[in-house]
């Protein structure tokens, strides 16, 4: 089976065809670095490593852009109330932002743009608009005539009225049309403001001022990956108006030719029963989570929900994801006499091709294990440890050594929680839940903690 990925813009599976298959281009939408980013903002870059790394096995290459936002109203906001320059901010939180997907074995793109390298670009473009007529000049902006592609709509679905109504419209006086939006916005000079007072801004034919949103990746996807992309990603909040306007203006600047031919979109996080934003304030930042729980136990979360559908985030799906893992590196810890070097396996392979079902990977990962747990002989040992491994390294999953999986924690921190849990399974014993208190045996037995009942009560030791 070829790989075929859900196109949001056609709203079909289809199967994918790089338009150079020596070089199959992605952009994938990155953050505005003004803050640490929340768990959700990570869902994307996970699950779209997996198909970069993925395309790379299929094809041998990739250009893979994921670019950072480092000039906009929330960064000169941030600066203003710190009374700092916006490079004080977007320094530290890019720099945030790349350790925080490091910890969740995100790998770096192979090319990642900055707004505020691209600003030459940007001009280039809004200058081509202007030039064909689909932008105009007003009271120091430049801004986008909607009315002038009759396209617009076309990835969201939504009419013009639809799509006003579900934007916050900045029904300004000097736009000729209120769905008209911002290429590029004055940055008035600020004499004698202190640092982080005055607007970020660069010279341009109309004025000094600093780009809007949208252009900025258009700008920078043409720059890295050409005209036409393969590929183009990011979370299905952005699908209206963010890439709805690449779209407009990338097509309308390049002639009419296609901006990005397979769109994907991830869907949102919910946290107890709301979609998990800044704006509600029910965040969960990866910068605090990667402290209180195992790294890839947040990754192994982020995979097992299909990357389309919404996710439900809570505690209750991270303790599963470490509970799993718990018993797929005791598999390994297991076969750890046994030589055996991964091996991705074919089923992973028709799996991920299926538009990225890493669901059911997982639960394929789940059965090569159990294979290799009842194994007998050294080389149906060595085949599906080989397996394990290779199904691990797909979903970038499983690469570390099982006892530094277990070790983590180490100290009195971790003697606390592991006899909390040997007292859980006191009381559900009392209980007569004996599946749970099983559970909890097995869970501990995993982790390399031997339990003994004496009459005195329960002692534990590591193994």
């Amino acid at each position: 089976m070829s790989l075929h990925l859900y196109n949001s813009l056609s709203r079909r599976l289809e199967a994918f065809a790089p338009t150079d298959p020596a070089r199959p281009t992605m952009y994938v939408c990155g953050p505005t670095v003004y803050d640490y980013v929340h768990i959700g903002n990570a869902r994307g870059p996970v699950v779209f490593g997996v198909l970069a790394d993925l395309l790379r096995r299929r094809y041998g290459a990739l250009a893979y852009a994921r670019n950072i936002t480092d000039v906009d109203d929330k960064i000169n906001a941030a600066a203003r109330e710190q009374g700092v320059p916006i490079s004080t901010i977007t320094d530290r939180f890019s720099a945030a932002y790349r350790e925080d997907m490091a910890a969740l074995g995100v790998a770096p793109p192979d090319i990642e743009p900055e707004a505020t390298g691209h600003i030459g670009q940007i001009i280039t473009m809004i200058e081509q608009l202007i030039a064909s007529g689909h932008a105009y000049v007003a009271e120091g902006h430049v801004l986008f005539a909607v009315a002038s592609y009759e396209d617009y709509g076309k990835l969201s679905r939504r009419n013009t009225e639809d799509m006003l109504a579900g934007a916050r419209v900045d029904v300004a006086p000097y736009k000729r049309d209120p769905g008209d939006f911002v290429l590029w916005k004055p940055s008035p000079d600020a004499p004698g403001s202190g640092p982080g007072q005055a607007l970020p801004g660069w010279e341009s034919p109309w004025g000094r001022g600093r780009p809007g949103w949208h252009i900025e990746c258009s700008a920078m996807a043409a720059a890295h990956l050409g005209e036409t992309i393969d590929i183009h990603a990011g979370g299905v909040d952005l699908q209206f108006p963010h890439h709805e306007n690449e779209i407009a203006q990338s097509e309308c600047a390049h002639g009419g030719k296609p901006f990005a031919r397979w769109w994907l979109h991830n869907g949102m996080l919910n946290f107890d029963g709301a979609k998990m934003s800044k704006s509600i304030g029910n965040i969960e930042k990866i910068h605090d989570l990667v402290r209180a729980h195992p790294s890839e136990a947040l990754r192994y979360a982020l995979l097992s929900a299909h990357y389309r559908h919404p996710l439900d985030w809570s505690d209750g799906l991270i303790e599963q994801s470490v509970r799993t893992l718990d018993r797929l590196y005791g598999t390994l810890r297991e076969l750890a006499d046994v030589d055996a070097a991964p091996a991705i396996p074919a089923s992973i392979e028709a799996i991920l091709d299926d538009d990225l079902n890493t669901p059911q990977a997982l639960a394929e990962l789940a059965r090569i294990a159990a294979q290799a747990r009842k194994a007998v002989s050294v080389d149906d040992k060595r085949r599906f440890k080989a397996e394990l491994l290779g199904a691990g390294l797909a979903l970038g999953l499983l690469q570390q050594d099982p006892q530094a999986w277990f070790a983590r924690g180490a100290g009195h921190d971790d003697d606390a929680r592991i006899q909390a849990l040997v007292d859980e399974r006191d009381t559900a014993k009392q209980a007569r839940d004996f599946a749970r208190a099983d559970a909890i045996r097995r869970q501990l037995a995993d982790e390399g903690i031997l339990l003994e009942d004496t009459p005195a009560g329960v002692r534990w030791k590591r193994a």
